[in-house]
């Protein structure tokens, strides 16, 4: 595969500039988070429109200057292309503070596409191409220099079968009048992936059922928790687990021999950081009522997931209809907020369920939920 390996911040405004006149990029990374918080980018594939064989791999470690990437990102004339971006997102807010807009997702133009939902990218490619792309390289080490010339092959092949995917997408979806759902959702993924994420302590399994103070107890170690990731760039597990964090805010351990009695709790966490523990639990002990966490919504009951079952079945039809896999059209978690939401009927709607979405299967939800159809 043609490939032109970066490592110079001239070179890199040079690339970009060339790039001006296409009218989308293909873009893909090779990042690393074995033993850190944040994801860490190694590598960046980037191939353009009007120069489709030819891979451009920007090396993040060599280049200091990343204003052309930004703008390149920020160009609304571009198009930016890439397959199942969730975690390339997460890597370009924490390595780049920019996300590429306008954004086009091949896996979710392929759902939209009747192609399959949460395909895989060399499926894809096999799909559209024919082309069978080697995996010799998924488990490599990109942090590692130099790059070995199988790394920069595989990752280039990585990038150049995107245009051809995406020119065979976007013929599919604008015959069918759906590029725009797609040009849609990827904003929005990229709009949520730039916004602070939910607070951890309502991740952890069973939290429901805490009492709001116990909630106040979780909510205070899980912060503490992920500042401490945060700043030790190391994941939350080596921190804490999430069931050690659940048995402290469940028992309230106000001494350390308590806190020591906690199930699987680190001796090292009770000896370093036990005191600033048992000072969050201590504060957390005397919140106000009024300041205390709302409480975490119940499993369902059997009425609840009756209806739920139906707004599954009802989803599907629409599904059929536009012959798409029901799974693209909502996540699992929104017919249990559509079950939940029957009995607030003037709630506010998640900023989501509007655009393409509102009229053709949001609507028609909501009003069975209500018992309106």
């Amino acid at each position: 595969m043609p490939h032109t390996l970066v490592t110079t911040d001239a070179d890199l405004a040079e690339v970009i500039a060339g790039g001006s006149a296409a009218d989308a990029v293909m873009v893909d990374t090779e990042f690393m988070r074995r033993d850190t918080f944040y994801p860490q980018a190694a590598l960046l594939q980037l191939c353009f429109s009007h120069t489709p064989d030819q891979a451009w791999l920007v090396d993040p470690l060599a280049i200091t200057d990343l204003a052309p990437v930004c703008a390149l990102f920020s160009n609304a004339a571009v198009v930016k292309v890439l397959h199942s971006a969730s975690e390339d997102l997460e890597v370009f807010e924490r390595w780049l503070g920019v996300q590429p807009s306008p954004l086009f997702d091949t896996q979710r133009a392929a759902a939209f596409a009747g192609m399959g939902f949460s395909v895989g990218y060399r499926s894809l490619v096999e799909k559209v191409t024919g082309e069978v792309l080697d995996k010799g390289e998924t488990r490599s080490d990109w942090l590692k220099r130099p790059l070995t010339e199988s790394q920069m092959a595989y990752a280039a092949a990585d990038v150049l079968p995107l245009l051809k995917i995406y020119q065979h997408l976007r013929e599919r979806l604008d015959s069918l009048d759906r590029s725009d759902w797609v040009f849609e959702d990827s904003a929005r993924a990229a709009n949520e992936a730039s916004q602070a994420a939910p607070a951890s302590y309502k991740k952890v399994k069973s939290a429901w059922k805490l009492s709001r103070r116990q909630l106040a107890s979780l909510a205070a170690v899980c912060d503490w928790r992920d500042e401490r990731a945060r700043s030790l760039d190391k994941p939350r597990s080596w921190i804490l687990p999430d069931k050690v964090c659940y048995s402290v805010a469940e028992r309230s351990p106000a001494n350390l021999s308590e806190l020591r009695s906690v199930p699987a709790m680190p001796a090292a966490v009770v000896r370093k950081q036990g005191e600033v523990l048992l000072d969050l639990l201590s504060e957390a002990a005397q919140l106000p009522a009024a300041e205390l966490p709302e409480p975490l919504g119940t499993p369902l009951d059997a009425d609840e997931r009756s209806l739920l079952k139906a707004l599954k079945r009802r989803a599907a039809e629409i599904a059929r209809g536009w012959n798409v896999e029901p799974e693209a059209l909502l996540p699992s978690k929104d017919y249990e907020l559509i079950v939940r939401m029957r009995d607030a009927p003037d709630a506010a709607l998640p900023e989501r369920w509007g655009g393409w979405r509102k009229e053709p299967l949001i609507s028609p939800l909501l009003a069975l939920s209500r018992g309106e159809s």
